[in-house]
C-alpha cells in the first residue's frame, strides 16, 4: 500500500477522536441524540483546526444505523462503511474554490430534489465556501433556508466576514479554536508511539509551536522530521535543522546585539542565519514572537508557572528569556516590535528581502535614523543613561564649543496631550505619507497647538482653503492613520503671520528640530 501521509492516516473518524474542539463535538452529539438536527451549518476557523472532519463524522452520524450512546457513528453499518469508501453518495463534498459559479450550485439545486436511495440524510459539505461568486450565492439562498427534510448543508470556511449576511442568517454557526500547543503535543506523542518513532518532548513542542494552531501543519511537519530522521531518534537539534528554525539561543545572542547598539555584530548574525539556509521571513517573524514574549515577561505580575503556560515555553526557556527582557524596557521592545512588524509585511511581496531586513537592523540600532516619537522617547532615555553612568563613575567632560554662535533654545510649549505629541513629532513622516495631491501643500504648513488640539497651520489663504476642502481633511486623517495607526483631532487655520499681526499660535518645528539636533549632539559626544 502506498505510504500515506500522518494527517490522512490518523484522520478522526468518531467524535471521541477529536481533540481540541469539545464545546462543538458536545453540542453536535446531543442534537444528534436527541434528534434536533439543523438543516445547514457553518462551520468556521482557521485552517488545520477539524472543520472538514467533523464535517464528515456527522454526516457518518446521522445516517449511521446502530449509532453509539453519545452519538457518534459506530463505524461497522453499512451506511458507516459506504459514506466512508465512497459507494454511497449520502454525503457530497464540493470544493468552492475550483466550483465557485452559479452553475456549479444550480447542479446542487437540482440535486436536492432527489431524495438518497439508503440512510436518512444527503449530506452536502461546500469547503471554502467563501469564494462563491455573489450569483452563486443567490442561487443557494432558497435552497439553504428550506432544503428537503432529508438535506443538510455544511459550510466550511476560513473566512467568515466574507460571506453575505443572508448566508449567514440560514446557519447554525460553529467557531472552531486554535488547537493549544499542549493538546498538539500530547496528540503527536500518541501517534509517533503507534507507528513506533521515538521523539524528544522538546522537539514535539517545538513543532506545536511552529504549526500556529493547526493540527493538519504539526502532523505535516512532523512528517518531515521523521523522514529526515528515518529510524533514528527525532531530536530538538534535529527538527531545528529540517525545519529550518532558529535556536532560542540565536534571539537571545540577537536582541543582545540590538540593545548594545551593535550594528555590524546583528547583520553577522543574520547574515550566518541566511547562509544556514534559514528564511528570512521565517527569522523575522520568530523574532517578533521572542520581543512578544520578552514584552509579556517585563510587563508581568503573574507566576512563574503562570507566565510559562502563556508563552507557552519551559521554565527553563522562560529563564533565558527572562534575563534578556531585564536588559532593556517595554518602550523600546514595543518600538522593535513596530519597526519589523513592518518589516514581515513588506518581506512579503519584495524580491530584496535581504536588504529590508538590514535596513530594518540599521532601524533598530540607530534610533536617530528613524523620526516618530518613539525612536526620540528611546534616545533620551539612552542620553539619560550614559549621564548617570557618567556620573556615578565621577568622570567629568568638557566640550569645546567651536567658535560660532550658540545656540538660542526656543521657548518650551506648554505640556502637549499625547496626541499632539504623536502628532508633531510625525508631521514629516504624515507629510511622506499623504496623498500626492496634498503633499507639497502640507509642505507649505507649520505644525502649532492650542493646548488640546493639533493645528495645521497654513502659510496662504489659499493652502488653508485646499486643505479645509472635507475630501482633503479625509485624506488627512488617512495619513494620520497610516503613520500613527490612530485618527487624531485636529484644524486647519491660517497663520497670523500672512495677515501681518502676531500669530496667538506657537510654531513646535523650531523647538522639535533643536530637541532632536541637542540630543543627537549629546550622543555624538559621549561616543567620542
Amino acid at each position: 500500500m502506498a505510504y500515506q501521509a500522518l494527517y490522512r492516516k490518523f484522520r478522526p473518524e468518531t467524535f471521541d477522536e477529536v481533540v481540541g474542539q469539545d464545546a462543538v463535538v458536545t453540542t453536535l452529539k446531543n442534537q444528534i441524540k436527541t434528534e434536533r438536527i439543523g438543516h445547514a451549518y457553518l462551520f468556521c476557523g482557521t485552517r488545520g483546526t477539524g472543520k472538514t472532519t467533523v464535517a464528515k463524522i456527522f454526516a457518518r452520524a446521522v445516517n449511521c444505523l446502530e449509532p453509539r450512546e453519545d452519538g457518534s457513528p459506530c463505524m461497522e453499518c453499512e451506511m458507516c462503511k459506504g459514506i466512508r469508501d465512497g459507494s454511497l453518495m449520502n454525503l457530497i463534498e464540493i470544493d468552492a474554490a475550483s466550483n465557485n459559479g452559479v452553475d456549479s450550485i444550480r447542479t446542487i439545486v437540482d440535486e436536492v430534489s432527489y431524495s438518497p436511495a439508503k440512510g436518512k440524510y444527503k449530506v452536502y459539505i461546500i469547503d471554502e465556501v467563501h469564494m462563491l461568486s455573489t450569483g452563486a450565492f443567490n442561487a443557494l439562498l432558497k435552497t439553504l433556508e428550506e432544503p428537503p427534510a432529508y438535506v443538510i448543508f455544511i459550510l466550511a470556511t476560513t473566512e467568515p466576514g466574507k460571506l453575505p449576511i443572508t448566508i449567514l442568517s440560514r446557519c447554525q454557526r460553529y467557531d472552531f479554536k486554535r488547537m493549544s500547543i499542549d493538546t498538539m503535543t500530547d496528540r503527536m506523542r500518541k501517534l509517533t508511539g503507534l507507528e513506533g518513532n521515538e521523539v524528544e518532548e522538546r522537539a514535539l513542542r517545538f513543532i506545536a509551536r511552529l504549526a500556529d494552531g493547526s493540527m493538519r501543519d504539526a502532523l505535516s511537519l512532523l512528517d518531515r522530521c521523521l523522514a529526515f530522521n528515518f529510524g533514528q531518534t527525532l531530536t530538538y537539534d534535529k527538527a531545528l535543522d529540517v525545519l529550518g528554525a532558529v535556536d532560542t539561543s540565536v534571539y537571545v545572542s540577537f536582541m543582545d546585539l540590538i540593545i548594545k547598539n551593535d550594528l555590524a555584530g546583528a547583520i553577522r548574525l543574520l547574515d550566518d542565519s541566511i547562509m544556514r539556509g534559514r528564511e528570512i521571513n521565517t527569522f523575522v517573524n520568530d523574532l517578533i514572537w521572542h520581543m512578544r514574549n520578552m514584552l509579556l515577561l517585563s510587563t508581568s505580575q503573574d507566576s512563574k508557572a503562570d507566565i510559562a503556560d502563556v508563552l507557552g515555553v519551559s521554565t527553563d526557556t522562560l529563564d533565558i528569556i527572562k534575563e534578556s527582557a531585564k536588559k532593556t524596557d517595554p518602550e523600546a521592545l514595543m518600538r522593535y516590535i513596530r519597526i519589523l512588524s513592518d518589516l514581515s509585511g513588506q518581506l512579503r511581496y519584495s524580491s530584496q528581502k535581504r536588504v529590508l531586513a538590514e535596513i530594518a537592523i540599521v532601524k533598530l540600532t540607530r534610533p536617530r535614523m528613524d523620526d516618530d516619537l518613539d525612536s526620540v522617547k528611546q534616545r533620551l532615555v539612552q542620553v539619560e543613561r550614559k549621564v548617570n553612568r557618567i556620573e556615578a563613575e565621577g568622570v567629568k567632560t568638557t566640550v569645546v564649543a567651536e567658535s560660532t554662535k550658540p545656540k538660542v533654545k526656543p521657548p518650551a510649549p506648554e505640556a502637549l496631550e499625547e496626541d499632539v505629541k504623536l502628532a508633531v513629532f510625525n508631521w514629516k513622516r504624515i507629510i511622506e505619507n499623504s496623498h500626492p495631491t496634498l503633499k507639497s501643500f502640507l509642505e507649505k504648513t507649520t505644525p502649532s497647538t492650542d493646548g488640546k488640539v493639533f493645528v495645521i497651520k497654513c502659510e496662504d489663504s489659499v493652502t488653508e482653503g485646499i486643505l479645509k476642502d472635507p475630501g482633503n481633511i479625509e485624506l488627512i486623517n488617512e495619513a494620520f492613520e497610516e503613520v500613527i495607526h490612530k485618527r487624531t483631532e485636529f484644524r486647519i487655520c491660517l497663520s497670523g503671520k500672512s495677515e501681518g499681526k502676531e500669530d496667538p499660535l506657537p510654531d513646535l518645528s523650531d523647538y522639535i528640530e533643536f530637541e532632536i539636533e541637542n540630543l543627537e549632539d549629546n550622543e555624538n559626544e559621549e561616543e567620542d
